[in-house]
């Protein structure tokens, strides 16, 4: 794999997300990329490089985030670093197949795919998902209520949806995290 490479994506993500503080920053797709990683570890067959640069640059796009088109961001950073243009399309396929609210039921074709797929809902759970829920809903002037629906909207489903075995052990006790915590928010809120 081109360490040099993943390095000067990591750079570009730090000056592409300096201001945002909403869950979709610099250390979610670091997280997003470590979780990719240890999923590819069960997939030999995959192309880490495609998993790496794919994991780190899935929010580069973000329709919440940015308001680009055709991945715009994401390969100028792609033909920028010289990528193959047969491997830049791969990559935005996949970025484009990560998001939950435009793929809810859809599974990508490839286990490249699959693996960034899993990897990013994997951070919508868990600790760091609640925290993240909260980040965004603050940001975006969403109530409390409004970011507990989002529990039962989204991320208590995520369990069910992962690609990969790893993602889905990974997800089981995430889940019950999630669990754990809107027991007790129900409990306090009486």
């Amino acid at each position: 794999m081109d360490e040099l490479m993943i390095e000067r994506a990591k750079l570009y993500l730090k000056n592409i997300f300096k201001d945002n503080s909403d869950g979709h920053d610099l250390e979610h797709s670091l997280r997003v990329y470590h979780n990719a990683l240890k999923i590819a570890e069960d997939h030999p067959e995959c192309d880490r490089m495609i998993v790496s640069l794919a994991a780190l640059l899935h929010d580069v796009d973000d329709h919440k985030l940015f308001d680009t088109t055709d991945n715009r961001n994401a390969r100028y950073f792609l033909e920028n670093n010289h990528v193959d243009g047969e491997d830049i399309e791969k990559i935005c396929k996949i970025i484009n197949g990560v998001s939950f609210s435009k793929n809810k039921g859809n599974h990508p074709e490839t286990i490249e795919g699959k693996i960034v797929q899993d990897a990013d809902r994997l951070d919508a759970m868990g600790a760091i998902g609640i925290a993240r829920t909260f980040a965004y809903g603050g940001k975006n002037g969403r109530s409390l209520e409004s970011s507990l629906q989002h529990f039962e909207d989204k991320l208590l489903l995520l369990k069910d949806m992962m690609n990969t075995e790893e993602a889905g052990r990974m997800a089981e006790e995430r889940h019950a995290y999630m669990m754990e915590f809107l027991n007790e928010y129900h409990k306090e809120e009486m």
